[in-house]
Parts: C-alpha cells; structure tokens; sequence
C-alpha cells in the first residue's frame, strides 16, 4: 500500500484545472464549487486505471495513462467505519439492491433494523443510488464496503457512512462506466 508521504510526492492532492462532463442520468442541478469531476495532474509511479480514495480530501481519483487523475468529490465512512487498504472489484452492479449488515443494525436498529430481512430493491430510493462497485479482498471475499451512489447529495464532503464511499449518483454512473472488474482501489490512511 502506498504511504501518504507517497501520496503526496506524487501530485495526487494538486488542484487541476479542466474538468470532465459527467454522463448524466440524474442531473444535480447547482453543484457547490468543487464538486465537478476534475482532470489533475499526477507524477509518474502510479499505475494507470486504478481508484485512489484520500479521505482528508474527501476525493477519489481514478488514474489515467497519461499522468493526470479524474478526481471526485466523495462521502466517507463515518470515524471508526473507515478500513484503510487495498482492495480489487469484485462485482459491479446498476441500481444495486441493499440490506444493511449486522453491525449496522446493531449500531443503528431503528433506522436499519426495518431492512434486516428483506432489504431494499434498487432505485431512486436506495442507500446505494444509481450504481456500485463492490469492494473485495482475496483473503475476505466481498467486504461488504462499497463505491456507491447516494440519494443524498448533501452527504459529499462529510463523513458518514457504514465503510462506503460515497459519490454524486450521476458521478458514480460516469466512474463506474470506466472502471472494470478486477480494478485495483486504494484507501488511504
């Protein structure tokens, strides 16, 4: 795993200036300044086509070949939530079907215990929003952490999901679109 003194050797934290139209299938009318996709320049030493997650930044950047980065603007886990490491795409699904796990019925049983059996179907209403990419590890399989969508914008830039990472559902739709299975991701520190 990279460090975070790699991390920023590299350039991953440069602001970039040109910016990338999403694919919208959902249009978010009114972005705060920021929230743009944006193409940033990278240095050399990181491999091309991977998902590097900076929690600090609340951004996640999927490299180019070409020594620049798409960078997105994300929602975290909440503190203690949070797994630094490295995962691969195991499974990527559209409009995702949700249940929520044990450990967040437990935490949480009024908001989530309604969904412990059943779940939730895909859709505009779900958790996971538009599209997911899942993440795995060879030693655990499926983490049960995900790349999603959310039905609730407002949440980019802030910490508080179950051990996701979270983006605009017509970003997720653009990201998850250029990512193929077996990607690499990185969360960092």
């Amino acid at each position: 795993m990279l460090s975070r003194r790699h991390l920023l050797a590299t350039g991953l934290a440069a602001l970039g200036a040109a910016s990338t139209r999403a694919s919208a299938q959902q249009t978010v009318s009114a972005l705060p300044p920021g929230w743009a996709p944006q193409i940033v320049p990278i240095q050399p030493g990181l491999a091309p086509y991977q998902i590097h997650v900076v929690p600090y930044e609340f951004a996640l950047y999927w490299t180019l070949p070409d020594q620049t980065a798409i960078r997105y603007p994300v929602g975290i886990a909440a503190a203690g939530l949070y797994e630094p490491g490295t995962y691969y795409i195991g499974a990527k699904k559209e409009w995702p079907a949700w249940t929520p796990t044990p450990g967040m019925v437990e935490r949480q049983p009024d908001l989530y215990g309604p969904y412990a059996e059943d779940g939730m179907p895909g859709g505009p209403d779900n958790p996971l929003g538009a599209r997911a990419l899942y993440l795995f590890t060879p030693e655990r399989g499926d983490t049960f952490m995900r790349i999603h969508g959310t039905n609730k914008p407002e949440t980019i830039g802030a910490a508080v999901s179950n051990g996701c990472v979270r983006l605009i559902n017509d970003q997720i739709v653009d990201l998850y679109a250029r990512v193929p299975m077996d990607s690499t991701v990185l969360f960092y520190p």
